[in-house]
């Protein structure tokens, strides 16, 4: 093998590995966040879960992808550990048709049509078509389903060409002789092991093998124990992504290392007693891409079938290994942060979701605070005012924490929807926070009355409590809008928001009138203006929340622009919606 060659094939590697890469990114994009949740509404059923798994490792071309995927799922609470368990056994299973996809690339026939569809045939149409989407289309599925084609051909191109770099290696003594000495089991296991852990993906150190196989020169008695090990190697990336997870999620990764450590032992234990009373006769030829598949297959399918009745001795085991300490595990802010998994990142569209699922309860949280300070203006009650204050407190822990994971999440590849989901998210949590903040100054306000032994007379209460019901109307629909992206409802805040500006100016104007009649002071004019400023600024945060919504579905006018179009004369609709919320709303 000369030098030249060596390039080659490091050549045709490295666009094997880059192929295997974007093929996966390609698929994950494609799928926008969908098998993320599929796996996340899982029920219980164990053989569910491996189908599930399976399956869902079969289209992201990725054991390690869903491993990490389950232990994000496991730490952020969404999954039990009895669960991640049939999908992890899954995902060993549906790793292997890459193997399979790989295979079929070996396949030697004259028949035109038989060659055609050999994937090393068909990868360069592939390929083309790829390139001409990704130049001339402007739509993300589109091009995501050309990075897949792409993917596809770069892998096919990166084995072809490593294939035929290495058919010299079968005429070099050295090279045939390293081989031989992986037909030791431990040896071939721990080659296997060390492949995989150093690359990071058992579908493609597999790969590899299948390409080695093209010399002639692995036999079956070399490439078995090298599949073995390859199953464990690929544990790594499990066990890194555990690292700095909660207990459980640390336990998710350990199972993945105890089946795949368990299911090796158990089938080279009974294989290689079986082979000593009776030798197998395909163990002394030589290997072909077909057969490394059928082995992958086959040992990932038993380890499966006999490990699934005994997944809750796996789990034991792990729980065994990391124990649970007298002192409870203590939690890193609210639980529903620990959605925000970092695990998650690496899956844009998914976290997105995730980010989404975070924010509607942060505006929740908002939601509430804001109608129990309202109450307490009615009748003050310490534990409410506690109450009040508590919730602001979560609803900027919601904020810092949220804010920062979208900021490290803008970072990430991820589609135009998404990207724009993403935006407007990061602009909502700010009025969110704000809200809360306007909840809490209400609270203070009615504090101050109640010490200082204060009440509005009966027409000032009467005409806050209008006021009040407008608030806690503009409050349900904007965050019902946000939660259930309900365009129509974005559409009825806006004018809902221009009456209760005017019932704030109103109710200024009245309390004015009753100044100068003696029917009122001064301090409870104070304390009136500072509550219906906090709840008038309330309705302008519902109006930004509800523009931030229209323009991530698609309207691309800027705020101040698109607010000055709705208020034009000749909005008929927006002026009869105007009308019907100030008949609703009038003053006494």
């Amino acid at each position: 093998m000369s030098f030249f060659d060596f390039l080659t094939m490091v050549g045709g590697l490295a666009l094997f590995l880059y192929g295997m890469s974007m093929l996966g990114d390609g698929l994950a994009k494609l799928s926008g966040g969908k098998f993320e949740s599929v796996l996340e509404k899982l029920t219980s059923n164990p053989i569910k879960a491996v189908l599930m798994g399976a399956g869902v490792t079969a289209v992201i071309q990725s054991s390690s992808a869903t491993t990490v995927m389950v232990v994000g799922f496991v730490n952020s609470g969404i999954m039990k550990l009895q669960q991640a368990v049939g999908i992890i056994m899954g995902a060993n299973i549906g790793t292997t048709i890459t193997s399979w996809i790989l295979g079929t690339a070996g396949i030697d026939s004259s028949s035109f049509f038989v060659r055609l569809c050999k994937p090393t045939s068909f990868s360069p149409i592939l390929a083309i078509v790829g390139v001409g989407i990704l130049m001339f289309s402007h739509k993300d599925k589109l091009k995501n389903i050309a990075l897949v084609m792409l993917g596809f051909a770069v892998l096919m191109f990166g084995m072809d060409t490593m294939s035929g770099a290495v058919e010299p290696l079968a005429d070099v003594p050295e090279f045939t002789g390293i081989l031989t000495r992986f037909s030791n089991p431990i040896l071939g296991m721990l080659a296997g092991l060390v492949l995989t852990a150093v690359i990071q993906s058992s579908s493609a150190s597999v790969g590899i093998l299948q390409v080695l196989c093209a010399t002639g020169a692995v036999g079956y008695s070399a490439a078995l124990p090298i599949i073995m090990g390859q199953n464990i190697g690929t544990c790594v990336t499990a066990m890194i992504s555990g690292v700095g997870a909660n207990k459980n999620a640390k336990r998710a990764a350990l199972v993945h290392l105890y089946f795949n450590i368990i299911g090796t032992v158990l089938f080279m234990a009974v294989f290689y007693a079986i082979n000593a009373v009776r030798p197998f006769d395909f163990m002394a030829e030589a290997a072909t891409p077909f057969g490394i598949a059928t082995i992958h297959t086959v040992f990932n399918v038993a380890a499966t079938l006999c490990l699934l009745p005994f997944s809750k001795v796996l789990v034991k085991l792990a729980c065994l290994t990391i124990r649970d300490e007298d002192v409870p595990e203590t939690k890193h802010g609210d639980e529903v942060l620990q959605l925000l998994d970092a695990r998650f990142l690496e899956m844009p569209a998914y976290a997105v979701e995730q980010s989404r699922a975070v924010a509607v309860n942060m505006a929740e949280l908002a939601e509430e605070a804001m109608n129990l300070s309202m109450g307490l203006l009615k009748e003050y009650n310490e534990e409410t005012a506690k109450r009040v204050v508590e919730l602001e407190s979560r609803v900027d822990r919601f904020e810092d924490e949220l804010g920062s994971y979208l900021v490290r999440l803008s970072a990430k590849d991820m589609t135009e929807q998404a990207s724009h989901t993403l935006t407007s998210i990061l602009h909502c949590i700010g009025d969110f926070e704000r809200i809360s903040d306007h909840a809490r100054n209400v609270k203070e306000a009615a504090e101050e009355m109640y010490v200082k032994k204060l009440q509005f007379s009966d027409k000032a209460g009467k005409e806050l409590e209008v006021f009040t019901k407008a608030i806690h109307d503009i409050l349900k629909i904007t965050m019902l809008c946000f939660a259930e992206e309900d365009l129509g409802l974005a559409g009825q805040v806006e004018p809902l928001e221009e009456v209760i500006d005017g019932l704030n100016k109103d109710i200024k104007q009245r309390h004015i009138k009753r100044l100068q009649k003696g029917k009122c002071t001064i301090e409870l004019g104070f304390i009136l203006s500072d509550i219906t400023t906090n709840l008038e600024r309330v309705s302008d945060h519902c109006s930004n929340i509800a523009v931030c919504m229209l323009q991530e579905k698609g309207d691309e006018q800027e705020p101040h622009a698109y607010l000055d179009e709705l208020k034009t004369e000749d909005n008929i609709d927006f002026k009869s919606k105007v009308h019907v919320y100030r008949e609703r709303y009038r003053m006494p």
